[in-house]
């Protein structure tokens, strides 16, 4: 009765891992330099309308809450200043995207709109806050929600938080080779990195493209896990991903070549 139950779960979390993994997505949304600006509902619907899947960032705010926002600090992407950690939701919520017309938007309000009409990926931009206190922000979010959706953070605590909590959700770690991505130390070098996977315990996995191919990303090929690639900008980086990884997570030049070619 045990293994039977074992497998049931095991098929299950299968099945839920090929819908998500079942399109390219649109990195932070499906946005361009003269069109929706990224993390936005716009974008979100126009990676809807290409055929993608949506990838998209989270922030803790004041009161432990998620906003859809990629940069820790306000002043890049919005018309706001300072941490968003030290900002309350509906602080937040009143402070207006740059370039646009839209407002920073709680990750429940996003999900609400996506209405599981395409796979999401969320990732879990920890930064200065508590990895826990993201993770359950996360997952207070997803509360009711029946569309495909992973859940992602460079930090392996939150990828274990749900590994631990709540099993049957599709919880990854994003990994990088690269310097630029490296300043934790626990992603600095190649055993830190095959360690921090132990420590996540990953269903699926994000690997830079720049990275690819690599040792750890094939090592991780296994059944029942994908290996996702980011960011995919230029036709090698296509040409790379597709060999070496199960799906794309891509924006700019290869978004249109993609959404162009309805792949």
């Amino acid at each position: 009765m045990l293994i039977e139950s074992s497998r049931k779960a095991r098929d299950a979390r299968e099945a839920k891992m090929a819908i998500l993994s079942a399109k390219p997505f649109a990195h932070r949304g499906l946005h361009a330099e003269n069109g929706p600006v990224e993390n936005s509902v716009a974008a979100f619907e126009a990676a809807i309308n290409a055929g993608f899947g949506i990838e998209l960032d989270v922030q803790l705010t004041q009161e432990a809450g998620a906003v859809v926002f990629h940069d820790s600090t306000l002043e890049r992407l919005s018309e706001g200043t300072g941490p968003v950690l030290h900002k309350s939701m509906k602080a937040l919520e009143a402070i207006k995207l740059r370039n646009s017309d839209e407002k920073i938007r709680t990750l429940q309000d996003v999900l609400l709109h996506i209405g599981g009409r395409t796979p999401v990926l969320i990732e879990a931009k920890v930064g200065q806050a508590s990895p826990l206190a993201l993770a359950l922000a996360v997952r207070r979010a997803l509360e009711g929600y029946v569309g495909p959706v992973g859940i992602m953070s460079f930090h392996p605590a939150v990828s274990r938080w749900f590994h631990d909590h709540f099993p049957l959700m599709l919880n990854g770690l994003v990994v990088s080779e690269e310097p630029d991505t490296a300043g934790s130390a626990w992603r600095a070098s190649a055993p830190a990195r095959f360690f921090a996977i132990q420590r996540a315990r990953p269903k699926f996995i994000a690997y830079d493209v720049r990275s690819l191919p690599s040792r750890l990303a094939r090592h991780f090929q296994k059944p029942g896990k994908r290996t996702f690639t980011w960011t995919v900008r230029t036709d090698q980086d296509i040409a790379v991903g597709r060999a070496h990884a199960d799906q794309l997570i891509l924006e700019g030049h290869a978004a249109a070549q993609l959404a162009g070619r309805k792949d």
